[in-house]
């Protein structure tokens, strides 16, 4: 595929939910020339079937609805050339490669793909060879891309191993201006939960009244995933966690997210946080919710009266939306539901009205300081305050396939 009015070509790897709607994004935006799609299989008995996929949601709608809304206007897919999988999608040419499944055997130079935004999420390790048995990232790298994008958090299944120096985790509107193009080759967009959390984190810790946090939790209320069984199934050899064996349909289920974690990664002043993350998923297609119990210590005013209050952290999450992370964080005081967030462009929706806030007193007597070679006759009470704050996101396209769109055509601009 040649370059279209001196685009570049973007590469993805992988259809499935995210491959298909990141195509979505880059058709709507239109920041790449054309598009190249690894499928590294057939799909149906023919590129129709493909197509049929590609144009049609079941949790978002079609691609004429998704690009234009109820005006009635249709998105016109045209077949350009059915023996190279080559076709034309609301302008844009798009080719479809079905061939190779290891990222090394993918020929991107031959379709002038310099980036490639990595799908699968079958390749997250950024310490394995290019070479590796299974596959890796570094084997789009070795067969000829530049840059690769993965749409999920690394996983370094070697703990002895580190983080290589050309590898950086990075969410979009928090710490995406850190992209080296002379030093970064292998970027994780992290998750979307960490996306979300992330912006909800970012603002209270540019805040000097908030800025002192001492514990953290956080619950996501996660939609369902296709990792998930349909049904009841019997857990693979070695699995851990039962409980994503049982059906998707019947269960609310508790288990596992390395959102806390990969924090860390987004934001280092987190790392000294004691900060706990769980995920409770439920039988829902797309759009979650994050619960933040977070504790500060909290100033007190002339009047003793504490200044952390609902009103103030409200307060900052407005003038985040209005400021900085406009676009990126919005501020809500409607009451609403997970359905309101399908397609809702923000890494994450504040639901204002939510917003708790309790601040008590912590005493710390003489006989504890003395410990600490600190002597005293009577009690210091230090002002804690406990806050909860609600932060909803779409967890497919609009929270993060659309940050995930952001970063790519911000790396694309600076390489």
């Amino acid at each position: 595929m040649e370059k279209v009015n001196g685009k570049n070509i973007l590469g993805i790897n992988g259809a499935g939910r995210i491959g298909k709607l990141t195509l979505w994004n880059h058709i709507l935006n239109k920041h790449f020339g054309g598009i190249v799609v690894n499928v590294g299989r057939g799909v149906g008995k023919n590129l129709e079937a493909l197509l049929h996929n590609i144009e049609n949601d079941s949790t978002y709608g079609s691609l004429s609805r998704f690009l234009y809304g109820h005006s009635g206007k249709k998105c016109e897919i045209r077949i350009i050339d059915s023996e190279k999988n080559l076709v034309e999608i609301d302008g844009m040419p798009v080719q479809f490669l079905q061939q190779a499944r290891n990222p090394r055997d993918i020929n991107w130079p031959e379709h002038n793909v310099r980036l490639v935004v990595d799908c699968t999420g079958a390749f997250l390790d950024p310490t394995l060879p290019a070479d590796h048995a299974k596959g890796s990232l570094r084997g789009h790298l070795e067969a000829g891309a530049e840059k690769v994008i993965a749409s999920a958090p690394f996983k370094i299944k070697d703990s002895t191993q580190k983080m290589p120096a050309d590898a950086s985790m990075m969410v979009y509107g928090i710490n995406h201006l850190d992209f080296d193009a002379r030093k970064h080759h292998i970027i994780s967009a992290a998750s979307c939960t960490t996306t979300g959390l992330s912006h909800m984190i970012r603002p209270l810790l540019e805040t000097p009244e908030t800025s002192t946090i001492l514990t953290a939790s956080m619950s996501t209320i996660h939609a369902s995933t296709s990792t998930q069984s349909i049904l009841d199934s019997v857990p693979s050899s070695g699995t851990s966690d039962l409980r994503k064996s049982r059906s998707v349909f019947n269960n609310i289920i508790i288990t596992s997210t390395g959102a806390a974690k990969a924090l860390e990664k987004i934001l280092p002043e987190v790392q000294k946080i004691g900060f706990m993350a769980d995920s409770v998923r439920i039988p829902t297609n797309t759009a979650s919710l994050i619960i933040l119990n977070i504790t500060f210590h909290s100033p007190i005013n002339d009047i003793g009266e504490p200044v952390v209050t609902r009103e103030f952290l409200n307060q900052i999450y407005l003038q985040a939306a209005n400021g900085p992370l406009a676009g990126m964080l919005e501020f809500s005081e409607k009451q609403n539901v997970s359905a309101d967030m399908i397609g809702r462009r923000a890494a994450v929706v504040i639901e204002g009205v939510e917003t708790h806030t309790r601040t008590g007193f912590m005493a710390l007597n003489p006989d504890l300081l003395r410990s600490f070679g600190v002597e005293l006759t009577q009690d210091i009470m230090i002002p804690v305050c406990h806050a909860k704050i609600f932060g909803w996101y779409d967890n497919e396209f609009g929270s993060y396939v659309n940050m995930l769109g952001k970063l790519t055509t911000y790396v694309d601009m600076k390489m």
